[in-house]
């Protein structure tokens, strides 16, 4: 029987699983319709599952009380979609500079990031061995993208590698920003049922950033809707997995804090590698496998150490 307190746990590993294969099919759209294009087909896409999802929780009463008239959360809700839209645009753009999974292992620098911003925003704290976990983690990222003296399979020229960590980087930043808004929104919404909270806030986030991010393209490039529009078959399924992964998202972070759940999050590094070498053909060298090694380890650190 699974213990409620591990309800997280394995929340985040079937939003990172899902994850991973909604970024490889946003991968793929780049081409078609455009990094900005690519970007919008998780919010444009993915809304429409999110409020199927939404249907039968509200008809369950999980959704007690909402406090939409809440400015606080409105205001973490806005940072959250805003951070999330701007982080997925440059994680696209990195995964045309880096193999898939050393890009997903740049922006998985995040979690000692989050630990940071949400100890500041939301009084969240990790215990010394989750700061550890964290650590250990983040050191195995670093390994795999660290560049090499001998470039081999996967690896590019230091000066490239370098501008890429650091676009890495920003992007993880930007994902953290939005992860601990998001927890704040969701927190901020009232004391209801995590499944209501979570579900809703989704759907809230979603709509804002279609509205915006349609708005945005039909001014900024006229012809990358018409695009999204005419590659439906594949962008449908990539907002389906978007949805899916949010929804596992949101209510991992209804249950435990942002800088756990991210951490735990770093086993989609993991589901990356294995995407890499099945559909990309995309090797890793030895240190990437080791660094591979050392996050999984820090993974593995935190859930022993309780979250």
């Amino acid at each position: 029987m699974i213990g409620a307190s591990l309800l997280w746990v394995w929340c985040t590993v079937a939003a990172a699983a899902a994850q991973t294969a909604r970024n490889a099919m946003q991968r793929g759209l780049v081409d078609t319709v455009g990094t900005a294009g690519a970007t919008h087909v998780r919010f444009l896409y993915g809304l429409p599952f999110a409020l199927l999802f939404l249907i039968p929780v509200w008809a369950s009463g999980a959704i007690v009380d909402p406090r939409l008239d809440s400015p606080r959360f409105w205001a973490w809700l806005g940072l959250g979609a805003a951070s999330q839209a701007l982080a997925t645009g440059m994680m696209l753009v990195l995964m045309q500079r880096r193999s898939f999974v050393v890009s997903t292992a740049y922006i998985k620098t995040e979690p000692v990031q989050i630990a940071l911003f949400g100890f500041l925003f939301l009084g969240d704290r990790l215990g010394p061995s989750g700061l550890l976990a964290v650590c250990v983690a983040t050191l195995g990222v670093v390994m795999l993208s660290w560049p090499s003296a001998a470039r081999g399979q996967g690896d590019a020229a230091p000066g490239d590698a370098l501008r890429a960590a650091a676009l890495g980087i920003a992007t993880g930043a930007a994902f953290s920003v939005s992860a601990v808004a998001y927890r704040g929104a969701i927190l901020a919404l009232g004391d209801g049922p995590v499944l209501g909270r979570a579900s809703l806030s989704l759907v809230l986030a979603l709509a804002l950033q279609t509205v915006l991010l349609s708005a945005w393209l039909r001014i900024a490039q006229p012809g990358a809707l018409g695009a999204l529009v005419r590659a439906w078959r594949p962008s449908v399924k990539a907002g389906f997995l978007g949805a899916l992964a949010s929804q596992f998202w949101f209510a991992a972070f209804a249950l435990q804090t942002a800088a756990a759940v991210r951490t735990v999050g770093l086993v989609e590094v993991l589901f990356a590698w294995i995407v890499s070498r099945r559909l990309f053909a995309q090797g890793a060298s030895l240190r990437e496998i080791v660094g591979i090694g050392l996050t999984a380890a820090g993974v593995a650190l935190l859930l022993l150490a309780g979250g």
